[in-house]
C-alpha cells in the first residue's frame, strides 16, 4: 500500500554533508511518524532521527546538532540533512513510517524503505 523511495546517499569525506530524501507514494491521508534508522556492518539497526506530523523531532545523541530532519506533509516526503559527517556515520540508512492512514480507512503500523548507503571516508 505504501512505496518508500529513498535517495541522496553516496560517498563523502569526513566533515562533509549529504541530504537524504524519502518519498512515500500511495493513497495516504496522513503519516504520524517519519524517520530514519541506520545499520552499520555487524551492528544492530539504530534510530537516527524522527519527526511527527506536527513537526516534533527526536534525534539520537550521536546525531544531535549535526543532522536535521524535516518533512513536507503535502508531498509525503521527508529529508535528513547530515552535516559534519564522521566515518562512524557510515551505514545503510532506512526511511521509516509509522501509523499511516490510507484513503480506504485502513491504518498501517510500520513501513520501511529499501535502504540507502552512506559512506564517510577519505
Amino acid at each position: 500500500q505504501v512505496q518508500l523511495v529513498g535517495s541522496g546517499g553516496g560517498l563523502v569525506q569526513p566533515g562533509g554533508s549529504l541530504k537524504l530524501s524519502c518519498a512515500a507514494s500511495g493513497s495516504i491521508v496522513s503519516m504520524y511518524l517519519m524517520g530514519w534508522y541506520r545499520q552499520a556492518p555487524g551492528k544492530q539497526r539504530e534510530l537516527v532521527a524522527t519527526i511527527t506530523d506536527d513537526g516534533a523531532t527526536n534525534y539520537a545523541d550521536s546525531t544531535k546538532g549535526r543532522f536535521t530532519i524535516s518533512r513536507d506533509n503535502a508531498k509525503n516526503t521527508g529529508h535528513l540533512q547530515m552535516n559534519s559527517l564522521k566515518p562512524e556515520d557510515t551505514a545503510v540508512y532506512y526511511c521509516n513510517l509509522k501509523n499511516v492512514l490510507f484513503g480506504s480507512g485502513f491504518r498501517g503500523y510500520e513501513y520501511w524503505g529499501q535502504g540507502t548507503q552512506v559512506t564517510v571516508s577519505s
